[in-house]
């Protein structure tokens, strides 16, 4: 079987966890950070699960990482 492609736009979004899992980060964190609260800028900086519904394609898009 040949060898699959990384999807180079995915492996900059998204990377898998020890236990196989697959995080990202927030968006709305890059600018304008003046009219945001601390706690909410604090809040987006955790990297959080991605959804179930995009697990799968996901996956695929990054097979080695």
């Amino acid at each position: 079987m040949p060898k699959l492609k990384t999807h180079k736009g995915a492996a900059k979004r998204f990377r898998k966890t020890g236990s196989g899992k697959i995080v990202r980060g927030h968006a709305f964190a890059r600018h304008i950070l003046t009219t945001k609260t601390t706690k909410r800028k604090r809040k987006l900086d955790a990297d959080t699960l991605i959804s179930p519904a995009d697990q799968r394609r996901v996956a695929r898009m990054i097979p080695y990482e």
